[in-house]
């Protein structure tokens, strides 16, 4: 045969086992783009692969169904879950499931996004601040706690973004608080103005507040450096996520076959009295 008959039945082959797949796998998000890049990226990767025509936008997802677990802001990194196939009706167990980041805070400075891509709003001292004054503040995050959402986030007014609607000039005014729940919060490190903390919570609950909130509970303000999504579900950063060189039909083949077990693993995760709706999750925005 032909090197064009062979490559033509190695890509009907891999468009036929890339078709097939049904499940859920991670991928690791960088920092500065979104993830629906990130989705948009890979999809593209595998339909090259597979020598198939590039779908239209409309078209796209129904040649290959894929979605993610829960936006994670364009500037955090991490693990982003993803589903394939049937896979995707998978997803919204994980949106309100538990979740792991670590974050770096910046002490004495806020900002309108509640992280370093913002305006500066505020500046404030910061001196007297100590180690132990930050681990005594923290127990006043841990458990059911009450958190009102940035403005700047994926949550909706009218079916569109309060963040699309604030950077257009529109006024407006924050979400109402609701009730989220954090499972541990711990000091990792303390350098002033920079703290470390490792977060692990439930489902739309954002790391930026926390930290905003930590810095007015300081008698002070805080903003967020550095976040990054180390664990969602049983899919940690360590272990399991895909970098964008092991984005192959036969890599994620793999992944598939490893990951699917450790969602019959994962300990259920004692959830609220007050359940966040599937709306709410859907629009979750990490954080």
């Amino acid at each position: 045969m032909s090197g064009t008959v062979v490559e033509a039945v190695r890509g009907k082959a891999a468009a036929a086992q890339l078709l097939s797949f049904s499940g859920l796998f991670a991928v690791y998000k960088a920092k500065g783009c979104t993830s629906a890049a990130v989705l948009n990226r890979l999809r593209a990767k595998l339909m090259a692969e597979t020598g198939m025509p590039k779908p239209s936008r409309r078209k796209r997802n129904k040649m290959l169904k894929i979605g993610h677990g829960g936006i994670l802001d364009s500037s955090a990194a991490g693990v982003l879950v993803v589903g394939i196939g049937k896979g995707t009706k998978m997803l919204s167990s994980l949106l309100a499931g538990s979740k792991k980041y670590t974050a770096v805070g910046e002490l004495g400075k806020a900002t309108d996004t509640f992280d370093s891509t913002g305006k500066v709003t505020e500046e404030k001292p910061y001196d007297w601040i100590t180690k132990e004054d930050i681990e005594n503040v923290l127990q006043k995050f841990t458990g059911s706690i009450m958190q009102v959402p940035p403005i700047y986030c994926a949550l909706k007014r009218d079916g569109q973004r309060l963040s699309t609607l604030v950077k257009k000039g529109e006024v407006v005014e924050a979400k109402p608080a609701r009730q989220v729940m954090v499972y541990s919060l711990t000091l990792r490190s303390f350098k002033p103005p920079f703290f470390t903390l490792d977060v692990e919570c439930g489902g739309g609950f954002y790391v930026r507040s926390l930290v905003n909130d930590i810095g007015k509970e300081l008698s002070s303000c805080a903003t967020v450096l550095e976040l990054t999504r180390t664990k969602q579900g049983p899919f940690t950063l360590e272990e399991h996520v895909l970098y964008e060189d092991k984005w192959t039909i036969d890599e994620i083949a793999r992944s598939l076959e490893c990951c699917m077990p450790l969602l019959q693993e994962e300990p259920p995760r004692k959830k609220l009295k007050m359940e966040l709706s599937e709306e709410c999750a859907m629009n979750s925005e990490d954080k």
